[in-house]
């Protein structure tokens, strides 16, 4: 599935089983809550935590969490994914070439 799929997906769904999307706003605090539960797995996972009774360690079900609203958010916003994730790429492509090579940090 490419990205623009991924959006056309996320929106067909919305018109047939959501009624209509949350509001931006509702979305962006949709986001959030979705970016900590991502956090919470990671911290348990690769950090120092551990997973309580009955928690689960399903990372790829909340990324999927993640890009569902980050797609809804797109969709209502009218973003092309697929183009910003190209002028992304090119940005970051043309302002590091050299930096991360050059970080001691990462070349240890």
């Amino acid at each position: 599935m490419t990205i623009k799929e991924a959006q056309q997906a996320v929106d067909q769904w919305i018109k047939t089983y959501g009624v209509r999307y949350f509001s931006e706003l509702t979305n962006m605090a949709v986001l959030t809550e979705e970016v900590g539960e991502l956090a919470r797995v990671m911290a348990r996972k690769y950090g120092d935590q551990s997973f309580k009774p009955g928690e689960k360690e399903n990372l790829g079900e909340e990324m999927a969490d993640v890009l569902w609203v980050l797609l809804c958010l797109a969709n209502q916003t009218g973003v092309d994914l697929t183009e910003e994730l190209k002028k992304s790429i090119e940005k970051k492509t043309k302002r590091d070439a050299e930096r991360h090579k050059n970080n001691s940090k990462l070349t240890k």
